[in-house]
């Protein structure tokens, strides 16, 4: 096992595959992505099911480019670390099938992670700090809420949507943006 904690993190909740080398103090050694967004394109959102389809064909060329980049072998990490929800379950499903295998393979922890929570810490990666108490919007397709953060992982919720609203205006505007011959196809 390393000295400092390193994960091998795994992000497939949507319409990306993602996979990044972080270590304990949130430096990002390598994030790698790749993206359907020229594929759901043509439907004008994303087709969840074509979505997963393509999470299993990218899912361990991405983690092994990340590994590449960073550096790391297996023998370097500590955990295992993927995101568990929420998400489209075709695609989280691809991801976690994904990540259990390499965490038993390579003999390393599982760590499930939020999606959401995802989000917020996303501020202290690469030297960022959050200064508590803290508060959070998080305007996220589906998923948009206001929280009150007292310390970290400490929330109280203060209001969300009751509908994916503005995920469909995300849709719109994806739409709105592009060449008036391929948003309509």
């Amino acid at each position: 096992m390393p000295a400092e904690p390193i994960l091998m993190a795994i992000e497939t909740s949507c319409d990306e595959t993602a996979a990044a080398v972080v270590t304990s103090g949130f430096d990002v050694r390598s994030s790698v992505v790749a993206s359907q967004a020229s594929l759901h394109a043509r439907w004008g959102g994303v087709v969840p099911e074509v979505a997963s389809r393509e999470h299993l064909a990218a899912v361990i060329g991405t983690v092994s480019a990340a590994m590449s980049e960073a550096e790391v072998e297996p023998d370097d990490l500590t955990a295992v670390a993927v995101t568990i929800g929420p998400g489209l379950p075709g695609s989280l499903g691809v991801g976690i099938s994904a990540a259990k295998a390499l965490a038993l393979g390579w003999d390393r922890p599982l760590v499930g992670v939020n999606h959401l929570e995802g989000h917020l810490f996303s501020a202290e990666l690469d030297g960022g700090r959050v200064e508590y108490p803290a508060l959070y919007l998080l305007v996220s397709g589906g998923h948009c809420l206001l929280a009150l953060a007292r310390d970290r992982g400490e929330y109280q919720m203060l209001g969300s949507t009751r509908d994916d609203s503005v995920g469909e205006a995300y849709d719109t505007q994806s739409r709105l943006s592009l060449s008036p011959s391929s948003a309509w196809v």
